[in-house]
C-alpha cells in the first residue's frame, strides 16, 4: 500500500494518508491521471491497486457531481468526465453532466453514444462510431473511443474490429487499453480461424500482459489456438509465444494444452506439452508432476508403447489427481486393458449373422466370398475335371445373346483386317 501511495502523488494525487484522502483544489483531468496510472498499474501485475482504483472511481464520482460547471470549459476536464464514463465509472454522472452543460462543452454525439453503449444498445451505435474514431483520433479519448468501436463492430464485422483494437493497442501502448484490445484481437482471430494474426497477437500479449488479472482468459484462448491448429501451428511457434512466461504460468499452459490434447487424441501435442512442462518445471509441484506424467502416458497409447504407458498410468498416485484427471486416467487404462488382452477362441470364429443364403443353389456362403473379393480372373475352378455348373435358362439365354454379339463384333473387326 505504501508503493501505492507513493506511486498516485506522482501521477498528480497531492496527498494520500493511512485513514483520509482530501482532493481540495484538484480538477478532474489530475484526479483521472490517478486513475489511468492505478488501471495500467494493475494489467501490469499489481492487484493490490484494485482497491485504491476503487476510492477513485468513488471520489471523482463525488468530486464531478459537485464541482463548479465552469472547470469544463476546459476541454481536458471534458475529455476526463467522458473517460471515467468508460473507465468503469457511474454512466448516470456523465448523463448529470450533460444535462446541466449550457455553453456546449460536451459533444452531444459521443455523450449520446456513451449513453447506449453503456446502456447496453452497442449494436445501435457502430455506424456512428466508425465515423467519429477517425475524427477523434490522435486526441485524449481516442484509444478509448476505438476500442469501444471494436466492442460494437465484432459481431458484425470481425475484421473491421481488429482495426479499430489495433488503433487502440497503439495509440496507448502498455495501458490498460492495450491490454484489452490484444486480449480481444487474440479472441476474434482464434474464433474465425486467423491463425498467423492470432499466433502474433499472443506472442504479445503473452509478453507484455502475462500478469493481468485478465490473463487466464487469454490462457483459454491460446489452449484454443494451439490444440484446433496444431500443425498450422507448430511446437517452435507454441515455445516461442510462451518462452518469456515465468516457469510457473507457462507450465500451468503446457499442462492445459496437454491435457486437451490427451483428450481429442492428438498424441504427439500431448507428448510435446507435457514434456515442456517437465522442462519448465525446475520447481514442480508433486501434483503437477503427476498430470504430466498423466497426460505423458495417455498420449504413448495410440503410438504402441501400450506396456509402457500402462505401468505409467498405474504408477500415478490418485491422490495427485483432480476428480476430472482421475476419469481421463481410467479411461485410458482401460483402452490399454482392451489392447493387451489377450484374443479368446471365440474371437476367430465366423459370425453366422453374416451369411446369407445362395438363391442359386440354395447353399449357405459368405456374404462376400473369396472369388469375389480377389475378381473372376483369380478364382479357380473348384472342380478341375468337373463340367461347368448349370446356369438359370433365362440368365443363360442371356449370356448366350451377349456372346453372339461379341462374336459378330469380332467377325467385322476381322474383314477389315
Amino acid at each position: 500500500m505504501k508503493r501505492l501511495a507513493a506511486a498516485v502523488v506522482v501521477a498528480g494525487w497531492p496527498h494520500v494518508a493511512p485513514a483520509q484522502q482530501t482532493v481540495d483544489g484538484l480538477e478532474p483531468y489530475q484526479m483521472l491521471r490517478s486513475l489511468q496510472f492505478l488501471q495500467d498499474t494493475v494489467v501490469m501485475g499489481d492487484h493490490s491497486a484494485a482497491e485504491m482504483q476503487r476510492f477513485l472511481l468513488t471520489t471523482i464520482d463525488r468530486n464531478l457531481r459537485t464541482i463548479n460547471p465552469a472547470v469544463f470549459d476546459d476541454p481536458r476536464n471534458v475529455d476526463a468526465a467522458l473517460i471515467y464514463a468508460m473507465s468503469g465509472g457511474n454512466p448516470a454522472t456523465l448523463e448529470f453532466l450533460v444535462a446541466k452543460d449550457r455553453s456546449g462543452n460536451f459533444d452531444t454525439r459521443v455523450a449520446d453514444a456513451l449513453r447506449k453503449y453503456l446502456a447496453g444498445k452497442g449494436a445501435m451505435i457502430a455506424g456512428g462510431m466508425a465515423k467519429m474514431v477517425p475524427e477523434y483520433r490522435g486526441q485524449r479519448i481516442g484509444p478509448y473511443l476505438a476500442l469501444i468501436a471494436g466492442n460494437v463492430t465484432v459481431t458484425k464485422n470481425p475484421k473491421d474490429a481488429l482495426v479499430f483494437y489495433d488503433w487502440a493497442r497503439l495509440t496507448a501502448p502498455g495501458t490498460i487499453l492495450e491490454e484489452a484490445a490484444l486480449r480481444r484481437s487474440v479472441a476474434i482471430t482464434v474464433e474465425t480461424g486467423m491463425v498467423e494474426k492470432a499466433l502474433s497477437y499472443s506472442r504479445q500479449y503473452a509478453r507484455r500482459f502475462v500478469y493481468s488479472p485478465y490473463a487466464s482468459q487469454f490462457a483459454d484462448l491460446f489452449v484454443r489456438l494451439v490444440v484446433s491448429h496444431f500443425g498450422a501451428v507448430s511446437a517452435e511457434d507454441v515455445k516461442s509465444a510462451l518462452e518469456r512466461m515465468d516457469d510457473d504460468r507457462s507450465r500451468e499452459i503446457y499442462l492445459r494444452i496437454a491435457r486437451q490434447a490427451a483428450i481429442e487424441g492428438k498424441s504427439e501435442l500431448a507428448q510435446f506439452a507435457s514434456d515442456e512442462a517437465k522442462v519448465r518445471g525446475a520447481a514442480m509441484s508433486d501434483r503437477d508432476r503427476s498430470v504430466a506424467r498423466l497426460f505423458g502416458g495417455v498420449a504413448k497409447l495410440p503410438n504402441g508403447k501400450v506396456e509402457d504407458a500402462a505401468q505409467a498410468l498405474a504408477d500415478i498416485p490418485e491422490a495427485m489427481l483432480s476428480p476430472e484427471d482421475q476419469a481421463l486416467r481410467a479411461a485410458a487404462q482401460r483402452v490399454a486393458e482392451e489392447v493387451l488382452r489377450p484374443p479368446v477362441a471365440e474371437s476367430f470364429g465366423q459370425d453366422a449373422a453374416a451369411n446369407v443364403a445362395n438363391d442359386i443353389s440354395g447353399e449357405t456362403v459368405s456374404a462376400v466370398s473369396g472369388n469375389e473379393r480377389a475378381g473372376q480372373a483369380a478364382a479357380p475352378s473348384n472342380k478341375p475335371g468337373g463340367s461347368a455348373p448349370k446356369l438359370d435358362p433365362a440368365f443363360q439365354t442371356y449370356v448366350d445373346r451377349g456372346r453372339s454379339t461379341l462374336d459378330a463384333i469380332d467377325d467385322l473387326l476381322k474383314g477389315e483386317n
